[in-house]
């Protein structure tokens, strides 16, 4: 087994993703540009470090995608729906999420949907927990990667966004590891992000 300690390149891409994440959150007016510029570097540096999983048929990939990313959304739905029965105090955090970091404008959609997404996955379930399956098991790889994955989300200065993205984190790192493919997670990272950007905003 190896050394657990220390991996170059793992915790090289994880000190590069929270230094790109510091800067895209730091300024909320251009936050767009920042963090669409952030994804391709990420995305870049995964694409060099491992290879890209597809082992699902095109099929598979596309209904499984579409459906895990409509049950995600429900799952946030469904938390939104409890928050409010229990009398807790997310709505304004949630209103402020949207009003902080939602797309407006038709370019950011498209930023969202082809570079967002795709970026997020391949950098995160592609690379980051590809990489701890070397060292852990696979419960552990997912936990861990989620972890990490939130953490990341620490810069907005929202707790909210830092659990949703472990939530779906470990959704997405479970999915990858269950099918073994990128094209996937991705498309259902793209109909989760669609229905909580586009079609039913949580607000």
């Amino acid at each position: 087994m190896k050394n657990r300690n220390f991996d170059l390149r793992l915790i090289t891409g994880l000190i590069i993703s929270h230094a790109l994440m510091y800067f895209t959150f730091y300024d909320r007016v251009i936050f767009w540009y920042i963090f669409t510029g952030s994804l391709l570097i990420l995305i870049t540096y995964a694409m060099f470090q491992e290879a890209v999983d597809d082992e699902a048929s095109f099929f598979k990939y596309l209904s499984l995608g579409t459906v895990s990313g409509l049950i995600l959304y429900l799952v946030f739905w469904m938390g939104l729906q409890a928050f409010d029965v229990l009398n807790l105090p997310f709505e304004k955090s949630v209103n402020k999420l949207y009003r902080w970091f939602a797309p407006a404008l038709f370019w950011q959609y498209l930023a969202l949907i082809l570079v967002a997404a795709p970026g997020e996955e391949l950098f995160w379930r592609g690379f980051v927990q590809k990489r701890l399956l070397h060292y852990f098991g696979p419960l552990t790889s997912i936990f861990i990667g989620a972890l990490l994955y939130a953490s990341v989300h620490i810069y907005s200065g929202t707790l909210i966004l830092m659990l949703a993205a472990f939530l779906s984190g470990l959704m997405w790192g479970a999915l990858y590891l269950w099918k073994r493919s990128m094209p996937l997670v991705i498309v259902s990272h793209i109909v989760f992000d669609i229905m909580i950007f586009i079609i039913l905003p949580l607000k």
